[in-house]
């Protein structure tokens, strides 16, 4: 996907630090002070245009969202929709950062789940480091979460998906509720990303997981 420039998007994006969070390794192991209360914390990696990540704040205040976002251009079309509610979403927050980074911005146990939908699905063998669900993806997610704690993944790409759920299995993952047609069999309270609305429609499946780290022996 060729992605459109915005040159506004930076200025936009700096005149809302209260939403989209300037230097985030600052708060690493504290960032229930950013949310000003001791809820879990989850967060969607590549969250796109935002529609899912705000979605989920909505429908569960007492859970608290970070949407993580390379391309600020993207990131403002997030933004916007926040912006444009009728009410603040207290619940949620931005980060315009590398993904692989995390690191640097989240401690042990900082965050309680990892979101991934529709990601890149990097076709080519050569650019399999890249994908979202890559072991040293699934490492960096280990390193923010407490033990068992989940992933759950969502994609219209058939061959990510079989990559994906390889890749959890051979690293340890616990494969749980893995469906092949997440709209046949809907689950109550489903989100969807702007994307999965628009290959629901056009009657393209869905591919579905949720995936548990083990507990590792001390």
């Amino acid at each position: 996907m060729r992605l459109r420039n915005k040159p506004r998007a930076g200025a936009v994006i700096g005149d809302h630090p209260n939403i989209v969070i300037p230097e985030p390794e600052n708060h690493k192991g504290k960032w229930n002070e950013v949310f000003g209360n001791q809820h879990p914390i989850h967060i969607e990696v590549g969250m796109g245009k935002g529609q899912f990540v705000l979605g989920m704040a909505k429908a569960n205040p007492d859970i608290n969202y970070i949407g993580i976002e390379l391309y600020d251009s993207v990131l403002l079309s997030a933004l916007e929709r926040i912006l444009d509610e009728e009410e603040e979403v207290p619940n949620l927050r931005l980060l315009n950062v590398n993904a692989q980074d995390m690191s640097d911005f989240f401690g042990k146990g900082d965050i309680s789940r990892v979101y991934l939908n529709f990601s890149d699905p990097w076709p080519k063998n050569r650019h399999a480091k890249r994908r979202l669900t890559h072991e040293n993806f699934l490492d960096l997610y280990e390193q923010i979460l407490p033990e068992e704690a989940e992933i759950h993944f969502k994609t219209d790409n058939r061959g990510l998906f079989e990559y994906s759920l390889v890749s959890m299995s051979q690293y340890g993952l616990i494969l749980q509720d893995v469906s092949l047609d997440l709209h046949a069999n809907e689950p109550e309270g489903n989100v969807m990303t702007e994307y999965e609305e628009k290959f629901s429609k056009k009657g393209q499946p869905i591919y579905r997981l949720e995936a548990k780290y083990p507990k590792r022996s001390s």
